[in-house]
């Protein structure tokens, strides 16, 4: 289950709550008890791995890969 973020404009209380894509959203503080909660964006970290992610790696030197002499 997804873990989203949340932030109280009206108090500043910072939480994080696991629930279903169905679920709404959280709009009232579980500590104020004001309708003043909103979701929280951050962006998400991207892991290159493996080959063809960078510049030298899919890339062949002239001299090393089509000339065969025999």
């Amino acid at each position: 289950m997804p873990t989203y973020h949340y932030r109280c404009k009206n108090c500043g209380y910072d939480f994080t709550k696991e629930q279903s894509f169905n679920d709404e959203p959280i709009t009232i503080c579980p500590k104020c008890g004001q309708q003043q909660v909103r979701k929280i964006f951050s962006a998400v970290p991207i892991e290159f791995k493996g080959h063809g992610f960078y510049r030298t790696d899919g890339a062949s030197s002239s001299s090393s890969s089509s000339t065969s002499s025999k």
